[in-house]
């Protein structure tokens, strides 16, 4: 019998959430996300110090013998995701997610400059803006953004997505992609209750279904992609979502899990549903966020974490600089 991750496949894209490239080419997903966590965290590691040098020294080359470390730091950090995306395109077929600095969440025209120039970036390394997906932060600023960046032809998946309000107004900006998450719905939820859910009863589970089928209701191209999962069962609970970004060992898990895995999401089936259309726009989106603690919290929190994990990663590479073989400018 076919494990539950290859019955998966057969329903759903699946997508590798990491910046561990070991670990992509292992499960071999079809696209990979990364955010500032991973990628700080993948640049740690020994295994990666070459692409974190290489970046340092392009870098330092670039800004000049004059700059400081914490200058050769700044250039290098607006490269570093950039440069694990185009490894991590070495390995994938499909598409890999970028993520704008999370500090401009709400700031629409510098997260338009922002995600631009990360296209030049691939673009110049002769990886077209087809297979890359720029992440935005679902705040209003971060939609309109993304709305503005699609027309230019240049895909966006908006992160950091935990009410149907945003998932609405993402749908009509025409966005490439969306990523509901699942698992921090769930801490939330479990943390304001203390209660525990499992199965259907997910919040999570349950959020990402209800905008699913919402979608699919109203014939939104815009696709669900979940994401930030704790456990194997919201995975196959929402077996049949467009796409699922996944963690390594959760892949794993579902790599060495047997049984038989039923489709839970059809858009045949939310075709059928009676489900209410809401106007969108920024006086709704605002009212409808305030009223949702869940989604208030969360978001907060989220770009609060990204900004904290850029923060450190910039550190981190200001000291990689004073270490780097090669002779560093003076600060």
């Amino acid at each position: 019998m076919a494990s539950l991750l290859e019955q998966l496949r057969g329903m759903t894209t699946v997508v590798s959430d990491t910046g561990d490239i070991n670990s992509i080419k292992q499960y071999k997903p079809q696209d990979s996300t990364t955010n500032p966590s991973l990628i700080a965290a993948a640049a740690e590691m020994p295994q990666y110090q070459s692409i974190v040098d290489d970046v340092l020294k392009q870098a330092k080359k670039d800004a000049g013998s004059n700059a400081s470390d914490k200058q050769i730091a700044a250039a290098a950090f607006k490269s570093l995701a950039v440069a694990f995306g185009i490894k991590i395109l070495e390995i994938i077929p499909g598409r890999v997610s970028t993520e704008v600095d999370a500090r401009l969440s709400y700031d629409t025209d510098k997260s338009i400059a922002t995600a631009r120039d990360i296209i030049a970036q691939y673009e110049k390394a002769g990886i077209s803006r087809e297979r890359i997906l720029i992440k935005l932060a679902s705040t209003w600023e971060g939609i309109k953004a993304a709305e503005i960046l699609e027309k230019e032809g240049i895909h966006c998946n908006m992160t950091l997505l935990f009410g149907l309000h945003q998932a609405i107004a993402s749908a009509e900006a025409k966005v490439t992609l969306i990523s509901p998450f699942v698992g921090r719905i769930l801490d939330w939820y479990k943390k304001d209750t203390g209660k525990d859910y499992t199965g259907a009863d997910d919040p999570g589970v349950q959020s990402v279904t209800t905008i699913y089928n919402y979608y699919k209701h109203f014939g939104y191209k815009t696709v669900v992609m979940g994401a930030s999962f704790r456990n194997t069962g919201e995975i196959m609970e929402l077996a049949g979502c467009d796409l699922l970004t996944i963690a390594p060992k959760l892949l794993g898990e579902l790599e060495a899990a047997q049984g038989t895995l039923a489709r839970k999401l059809d858009p045949a089936k939310a075709k059928d549903l009676k489900i209410e259309k809401i106007p969108m726009d920024k006086a709704t989106f605002d009212k409808m966020h305030a009223a949702d603690r869940m989604a208030s919290d969360k978001l907060k929190e989220g770009i609060e974490g990204f900004s904290k994990a850029l923060e450190d990663l910039e550190k981190s590479l200001e000291k990689r600089v004073s270490e780097i073989n090669e002779p560093v400018a003076a600060k």
